[in-house]
């Protein structure tokens, strides 16, 4: 009966230990990833729209989806970000709201809020889910569909 309680008492600890450690580790990706959006947020505040996109993977197969369809690439997406905001009147101040960042698998999560513009000519305001990656140490978006 005593290598029963053992066993139990020994399986619950190895059990919540590994709770602990996978709470531990969302936390922590958790909160990187929210660096990265604020971090995202003061560089649009400042009309540094290539320092907003270092948020995003540098890379042809990046994917954007928005209101002009599908944009594959960095390049492309910032090309994209310059002629949508082509002033500080058009691109404005920036408020990310996050309503939900939940793990996909391995390095990867999911990211959906709401972005506010308050604006010169006029705010703007919609809704997104973004695809975080984790690719050399570092948080970046993968995939945004905004809208």
């Amino acid at each position: 009966m005593k290598f029963i309680y053992f066993v139990l008492v020994l399986l619950l600890f190895n059990c919540s230990s590994k709770s602990e450690s996978q709470i531990d580790s969302f936390e922590t990706d958790k909160s990187e990833i929210l660096n990265v959006l604020k971090t995202q947020e003061d560089a649009w505040n400042n009309y540094d729209l290539e320092g907003f996109m270092q948020g995003y993977w540098k890379n042809d197969s990046l994917k954007f989806y928005g209101s002009r369809g599908l944009t594959k690439g960095w390049e492309n997406t910032l090309n994209n970000y310059k002629k949508g905001y082509p002033t500080k009147a058009e691109s404005g101040t920036l408020n990310f709201v996050i309503n939900d960042i939940s793990k996909i698998e391995g390095d990867n999560y999911w990211v959906m809020g709401e972005y506010h513009l308050k604006r010169e000519v006029g705010d703007a305001d919609g809704v997104f889910i973004i695809i975080f990656k984790k690719i050399n140490g570092e948080w970046k978006i993968i995939a945004d569909m905004s809208c």
